[in-house]
């Protein structure tokens, strides 16, 4: 699915940040669109890594907040991973050292991810009817397990009460 229009997005998107190192698009189940990254990241690893991130902030943002996912960034040792939503299929990942502007990496990628999605494809029902969906997508009341202050079994879990 690659498209050379998207490859140029992320080329001009690393030529105008400094320190900006690579980027890549996947989509969310995890394939590879695009990417323009250092040799020693490998494209389809990382596309995988970056829908699994995709996935889990999704879901704090949708717990937390009662919202959408945007963007998360990731800090290290090494510099930054920036992740931002590409519509609702895909995301746009952002590989940066430590010296990138944050701010200067935000106002530049966030119209690069909206401009990437007018070129992917929109979901439609019949993808969606493929799709197997998990407990949590179905609905199924996940709180039922989840252990409460006070509840049995978060007191056994962490052995409060127990002789020492």
């Amino acid at each position: 699915m690659s498209d050379e229009r998207i490859w140029r997005h992320l080329h001009e998107l690393r030529l105008r940040v400094p320190h900006m190192t690579g980027s890549l698009v996947a989509t969310c189940d995890g394939f590879l669109v695009a990417s323009d990254l250092p040799d020693p990241v490998e494209p389809d690893g990382m596309a995988a890594m970056t829908a699994t991130e995709l996935s889990l902030s999704d879901r704090v943002a949708r717990t937390a907040a009662d919202g959408t996912f945007e963007e998360v960034v990731i800090r290290n040792s090494g510099g930054h991973v920036a992740i931002y939503a590409v519509g609702p299929t895909a995301a746009l990942a952002i590989l940066a050292g430590p010296g990138v502007t944050l701010g200067r990496l935000h106002l530049e990628a966030r119209p690069v991810a909206r401009a990437i999605a007018a070129f992917l494809p929109e979901p439609t029902n019949e993808r969606m009817r493929n799709v197997e969906p998990g407990p949590v997508a179905q609905g199924d009341d996940v709180d039922r397990w989840r252990p409460r202050r006070g509840d049995r079994r978060l007191q056994q879990w962490h052995g409060a009460g127990s002789a020492r």
